[in-house]
């Protein structure tokens, strides 16, 4: 079963994609909590509660992915 990862607030408000520089959203997908950038459409890993901010490990998404990563509620 995935893990579920919160991160605190303020770390989330602090935390920029590499990439653009902009804000990510922390959001729920099938592999666990992931950091989602949806203006590049691409998502971050969080191994064991450590965001993986590396363009290099961020994966795209679907079409479907980004639309149900967009109507979730935002976590912190």
């Amino acid at each position: 079963m995935p893990e579920h990862t919160t991160l605190d607030a303020t770390l989330l408000s602090l935390l920029a994609c590499p990439q653009d520089k902009g804000p990510l959203l922390l959001v729920r997908a099938t592999e666990g909590t992931v950091l989602y950038n949806p203006r590049l459409r691409r998502a971050y890993p969080i191994d064991n509660g450590i965001p993986v901010l590396l363009i290099d490990e961020a994966r795209d998404v679907t079409d479907a992915e980004h639309a149900d990563f967009i109507e979730q509620p935002v976590e912190s």
